[in-house]
């Protein structure tokens, strides 16, 4: 397919509203228990937000105003209607309104309005955790999903294929309905949870007697008690001669409960004599008791312990030597139960230690984990296998539940076939929809319990002392190593799988199967999309961040024992498929300049085949996550930022706009030091014009320093945050690169997109440092005094020397009540100081520089309508030079690490187009700032 520019824009190509789709996502991300969200069905890793797919397509698939002169004539027309279209996105992205069918039926309205009569299909090649297609489908558009792992394709098939396949079904099970009428997936809903509790019951009849009760001490009540949990530590031969053969333990932390007034700790008590280790349980501890409890045996980071018997270093050498030889073992060191009251401590008995022990599981998973430590620590410590992060009890457990999904599956249909589910016997891999395939479906969710019971199930999962809970094995995308553990009752009350099935079957609820889609097992790079009008939008693996095909072998080796008769094409190999995998990972390709060239070249082919496939009235949108480690030792052109552009531009395409998409809070991720980016960026491409021309370096910045400025103003002038500036600007700078069939440089070798994005962000800081030659002398005195030493004090002469060249004195600024000078010292006030009754009415020496931090200081202290009062006040001609002070002070404060006050720029940016409505709308500044408006 060749391009040609006779397209209309899509609005995702001219402006987007970025602050509410980042909101949406930051709240998402940060609310892990929102009901109904599919992440509840599966561990996946990298999942985009939700609400930021569904605002990327609808923006994506929808005109911009501006496309059609016809109908919105002038500017100000266009920007009414985009400011429409605006409201639709902002309704949309709110996680309250996923399901609400008014808010997504607006929004198939415009889509359809935009694309007539036939509407594309959305293809995601490298669907992962499914959010795309699961959000074009919420959209009313049909949605292709393709990966090459078959654990994204079951997640993706539970999304997208099953809910829509047995929309509207009535639950099969023979106890009580839940109601009377059921919608989408929610009859479904209630048989994986009926069925998930058969499986339990199931499960305790057969391995039950593993489990016992515990007795409580008088102390604590006396009476019997269902453990929730046995906390163990691993253990090795103490290292001391004189203790040669005692098991010590190796344990990260012996604190149970950190909470105020319910803190409760392990003290191993060492008898020398016996060479013996008693645990007991203390209820009442002192903050030095925790402190001290909270080191556990650890002389260091790592694998760094000490000998309780003798105090002798454990070495990691040794720990390492241990676990080669087999030696490494494990202590039960307490004993987690429930009451009324809440968990409660009990010290380990040689019954409940010898129960974990007394029988061997009938299989044992032995495929191997990579030895590759970045991703996986436990082989180095002689776990070298998937079976060997599980305890003996732990594999019964899993064997039972994933051998009862089958068993499960059978009842089911017999069930079904009771209930009258009568429409055909073919199996859902020849799509039936009859009494069979709707058995095999629910185990598909069931599978996906056990599954769960995994990853809170292994004997990698901590304890989390501060809430006094269990922490998952995925905490982060990595199985690292972990000397003390939590092993879980499946029959309990923490992680068992009838409370997993509920959270799938909880899932399945905010699923709105309005369209019939499908994912399918194929390889990026030679997958034909045939289907009708295909447009892209994909989120591929990122570089070398994640090994998503040795991480979900993890998973994998149970989803296939469970479920390789309904999928058997998806369980035809023994591990999930790694040599096509388009990962850079080094220890796969013999080096990182092997895995980098490999990356490169599989992404290119991988996007040059969906490219030149997909329909020309579209753009693509394909997602790129950054490593933060990266950015921060190689900043913007980083290597797996420049790489992965490189592959898209060597694909045919151009670049014609990147959206940083955020799911952290600003605030977070200044303080940790990234502040300058956001989680992924969207890039926006079309296919590049067949005639496109080569350029030379000198050509290429010329027409850089022509075009991007302009552009850098309209981001401005929509709000884009500072924070997420860069990355925005490196839209249309690459715009104007990858428009190029090529870019020279002097010695006639092409120019590389590291190169380019060098450019592009040197061209950025000079429009930003060019903003200052706008401002008042006495801002443009504050900012370089800033710039150099903050609010912190300096010397009279150089502050003297820096107001001189720009033609004011020392006592200017100190008149315009920005520093204070004194005693041959010169500091700038900070908001705190500032005089609180200012108004800028009656300031006869006004700044910029005032506006912006009094501004601030309304905002922070006072709120909104303050600061938009306050606004009114200081006038449309000042408003435009503070926002850009705005920006150019979040610079500063990024490089000098001030992540406060960078804060506070970032955040009144974020704010301004609330700020300059109500602003607008006030129509008396004279009366009280606390005044509500009826706005």
């Amino acid at each position: 397919m060749t391009s040609t520019n006779n397209y209309k824009k899509k609005l995702i190509e001219v402006a987007i509203p970025l602050e509410a789709i980042n909101a949406a996502s930051i709240k998402e991300k940060s609310s892990p228990f929102l009901k109904g969200h599919s992440r509840s069905l599966h561990q996946w890793w990298a999942r985009r937000p939700l609400a930021a797919c569904r605002a990327i397509l609808f923006c994506q698939l929808v005109d911009d105003p501006s496309s059609h002169p016809e109908t919105f004539v002038g500017e100000d027309a266009i920007e009414k209607e985009r400011n429409r279209l605006f409201k639709i996105v902002e309704d949309l992205v709110v996680w309250e309104n996923s399901t609400n069918e008014e808010v997504l039926e607006a929004a198939r309205v415009e889509i359809r309005k935009s694309c007539g009569e036939v509407l594309p299909t959305i293809c995601d090649p490298f669907s992962g955790g499914g959010a795309i297609p699961l959000e074009a489908q919420r959209l009313g558009l049909v949605a292709f999903g393709g990966d090459l792992n078959p654990v994204a394709v079951m997640i993706g098939k539970a999304m997208v294929e099953l809910p829509p396949k047995f929309s509207g079904r009535h639950p099969v099970h023979p106890g009580p309905k839940g109601q009377q009428f059921y919608r989408n997936a929610e009859g479904m809903a209630e048989d994986i949870r009926y069925y998930g509790d058969w499986m339990r019951k199931k499960a305790f009849e057969r391995i039950g007697e593993l489990y016992p009760q515990v007795t409580l001490p008088k102390e604590l009540g006396g009476s019997v008690s269902t453990p929730t949990a046995w906390i163990w530590s691993r253990t090795v031969p103490s290292p001391d001669p004189a203790f040669s053969g005692v098991a010590v333990p190796i344990a990260s932390s012996f604190a149970l409960s950190t909470k105020a007034g319910k803190a409760v700790y392990i003290e191993p008590i060492v008898d020398k004599a016996a060479k013996s280790i008693e645990y007991v349980v203390r209820n009442s501890a002192s903050k030095a008791d925790i402190e001290q409890a909270s080191l556990g045996t650890k002389a260091g980071r790592g694998a760094n312990f000490r000998c309780l018997f003798s105090n002798a270093a454990i070495t990691p050498e040794y720990v390492k030597a241990c676990g080669a030889a087999g030696k490494i073992g494990v202590a039960l060191i307490a004993i987690v139960a429930e009451s009324k009251g809440g968990r409660i401590y009990v010290a380990p008995s040689p019954e409940h230690e010898a129960a974990a022990f007394l029988r061997q599981p009938e299989w044992v998973p032995e495929q191997l984990q990579p030895e590759n430590p970045r991703w996986f620590s436990p082989p180095d410590y002689g776990m070298r296998t998937f079976g060997d992060l599980f305890t003996r009890r732990q594999l019964i457990a899993m064997d039972t539940l994933s051998g009862l999904v089958a068993e499960a599956r059978a009842q089911i249909q017999s069930d079904a076939e009771a209930a009258g589910d009568l429409i055909d016997s073919a199996p859902l891999r020849d799509n039936g929809r009859g009494a069979k395939a709707y058995a095999e479906a629910v185990s598909v969710y069931l599978a996906f319990g056990v599954d769960k019971v995994a990853d809170y199930g292994n004997s990698i999962c901590g304890w989390n002392s501060t809430n006094q809970n269990i922490r998952q094995l995925f905490a982060r995308q990595a199985i690292p190593m972990s000397w003390d553990f939590v092993e879980a009752n499946p029959f309990g009350k923490m992680a068992n799988i009838s409370g997993f099935c509920d959270g799938i079957a909880g899932g399945l609820t905010g699923i709105v199967p309005a369209s019939v889609s499908h994912v399918h097992q194929s390889d990026a790079s030679t997958t034909v999309l045939d289907v009708v009008n295909p447009v892209i939008s994909t989120d591929p693996p990122y570089y070398d961040n994640i090994g998503y095909a040795d991480l979900s072998d993890f998973f994998y080796i149970w989803l296939r024992r469970s479920l390789k008769e309904v999928y058997p094409d998806l369980s035809s190999t023994i591990t999930v498929p790694k040599a096509e995998e388009l990962v850079a990972t080094p220890y796969r390709h013999g080096g990182r300049a092997a895995a980098e060239q490999f990356f490169l070249t599989g992404m290119t082919k991988a996007i040059s085949n969906f490219a030149h496939q997909s329909a020309s009235e579209f753009p693509a949108t394909i997602y790129y996550a950054f490593k933060q480690s990266e950015i921060e030792s190689e900043g913007l052109a980083s290597t797996g930022w420049a790489t992965f552009l490189q592959a898209v531009i060597s694909a045919g395409y151009s670049i014609v706009g990147t959206w940083p998409v955020r799911t952290e809070r600003a605030a977070r991720t200044i303080a940790s030091g990234t502040n300058a980016l956001s989680n992924s960026v969207v890039l926006v491409c079309r296919i590049r014009n067949i005639s496109a021309d080569v350029v030379s370096r000198a050509e290429f910045i010329r027409a850089l320093k022509r075009e991007l400025p302009p552009a850098i103003a309209e981001l401005q002038g929509a709000n884009i945050a500072p924070a997420d500036m860069p990355q925005s600007a490196i839209g249309p700078g690459m715009g104007v690169f990858s428009r190029y069939k090529a870019v020279l440089e002097s010695d006639d070798s092409p120019m590389s997109v590291k190169a380019a994005l060098q450019l592009i962000n040197r061209e950025l800081d000079e429009y930003l440092g060019g903003i200052q030659g706008e401002f008042d002398a006495d801002t443009r005195f504050a900012i370089t005094w800033f710039e150099q030493h903050g609010t912190k004090t300096g010397e009279y002469g150089l502050a003297n020397s820096i107001a001189q060249a720009r033609g004011i004195s020392v006592e200017s600024v100190k008149h315009a009540g920005i520093v204070e000078s004194s005693a041959g010292k010169v500091r700038i006030l900070v908001r705190d100081e500032l005089d609180a009754d200012w108004d800028p009415a009656s300031d006869g020496h006004l700044t910029v520089w005032e506006c912006c931090q009094h501004l601030i200081r309304a905002l922070e202290t006072e709120g909104e309508h303050s600061a938009a009062m306050l606004l009114k006040k200081i006038g449309s001609e000042k408003a435009d030079a503070v926002k850009d002070l705005a920006y150019c002070l979040y610079g500063i404060c990024e490089k000098r690490s001030d992540a406060k006050d960078a804060t506070s720029y970032n955040a009144l940016i974020a704010v301004w187009t609330e700020l300059t409505r109500q602003a607008a709308a006030i129509h008396d500044t004279g009366g009280d700032r606390q005044t509500r408006l009826d706005l």
